[in-house]
């Protein structure tokens, strides 16, 4: 079964989660945007909030970006 181009799905009504690091309260809030791409099972968007930066954005299947969490904490040294 093939897997849909992510990149060729609407996202709008996506209801998106923000999530913060660091520079909270500043005009460059260091803030990632994440919501299920609407329509589509087990499938994300991730955008940039900053001003100017509202277009980039990142799409990945469940399976894609739980295994970018997991390597990223493994790559830090972090435990959950």
């Amino acid at each position: 079964m093939n897997e849909p181009n992510l990149y060729a799905l609407p996202v709008d009504g996506a209801k998106f989660t923000t999530y913060c690091g660091g520079n909270l309260g500043g005009d460059n809030e260091t803030c990632a945007e994440v919501a299920p791409i609407p329509g589509v099972a087990d499938a994300f968007v991730v955008r940039d909030n900053k001003e100017g930066r509202s277009g980039a954005e990142l799409r990945f299947t469940g399976s894609e970006l739980d295994n970018l969490a997991v390597q990223w904490v493994k790559g830090r040294g972090l435990t959950v």
